[in-house]
């Protein structure tokens, strides 16, 4: 399970939402526990703004919070957190090409 949130990160997130994304500010979803994973927010197909996470960021961390290895990681997160639909602000995951 993630751990606590990171109060003072967790407050400049939701002050950029408020910022960027007023009218939007109380219906953007996050990740709970995984606000060091957050990369950015898109649109998604209905024009909402979502979150968008680090999906390997967020496996590592579950490795390390759940304390097994990064295989069952990948797979808790697979069930539990990516094909977890929460309405129409659900978060995006994606697997960032970085060189």
């Amino acid at each position: 399970m993630p751990k606590t949130k990171n109060t003072s990160l967790h407050k400049e997130i939701k002050t950029f939402i408020e910022i960027n994304y007023p009218d939007y500010a109380d219906k953007i979803l996050l990740a709970d526990g995984f606000d060091n994973c957050l990369i950015g927010f898109t649109s998604n197909q209905g024009g909402n703004p979502v979150a968008v996470y680090d999906k390997w960021k967020i496996v590592k961390q579950l490795a390390k919070d759940l304390n097994t290895d990064d295989g069952e990681a990948l797979e808790y997160f697979d069930y539990n957190v990516e094909n977890a639909y929460v309405g129409d602000f659900t978060p995006k995951y994606v697997d960032r090409f970085e060189r």
